[in-house]
């Protein structure tokens, strides 16, 4: 079973349509839109700050997102593939977004629509990354343009697999 509970009096709100591993945590002030899948181990702790997922969101094993107390919630949009291991901190993720396996995006960036970041990338704060784009190393920095073939065949794909994988889990 899920652990699910309240914080502060703010209780988790999560779509009836979405799939929740038995390990996952997600606690406080949370919202999570629909067709999202948060995986095993996946932790969302709104306890400083609210988090807002929105449509067809997927944090995958391991994932964390957290905020910062007083200053940064972290805002994701539709369509956002959250890698394994990854940290989202305190920031906005936009649509159409791949967050690589290992990947940390710090305190008060945006990540714009229709981008990627890479594996092992770290996003350091107040960092903007640009729609269309793909950041990568330590610190990340742009390394090249996305294609519309690289959207649709690595953001929409990753997506729409983890809808379709979660629906093995229900």
């Amino acid at each position: 079973m899920p652990i699910i509970k309240p914080v502060n009096g703010k209780t988790p709100q999560i779509s009836e349509d979405c799939y929740i591993a038995e390990n996952a945590t997600i606690v406080g002030d949370v919202q999570i839109g629909q067709q999202c899948s948060i995986w095993f181990n996946a932790v969302l702790r709104g306890d400083v700050n609210y988090i807002k997922l929105g449509d067809k969101v997927n944090v995958q094993d391991g994932a964390v997102v957290h905020c910062t107390y007083q200053k940064y919630p972290t805002i994701i949009g539709n369509n956002v593939s959250i890698g394994h291991n990854a940290i989202v901190h305190g920031c906005t993720i936009n649509d159409n977004v791949l967050i690589g396996m290992g990947s940390i995006v710090m305190d008060n960036c945006v990540v714009e629509s229709n981008s990627i970041i890479a594996a092992g990338a770290v996003v350091t704060q107040n960092t903007v990354v640009e729609s269309g784009s793909i950041y990568a190393g330590v610190p990340a920095k742009k390394v090249k343009d996305i294609s519309k073939e690289l959207i649709n065949g690595e953001i929409n794909r990753i997506a729409d697999n983890y809808v379709k994988y979660s629906g093995w889990f229900k």
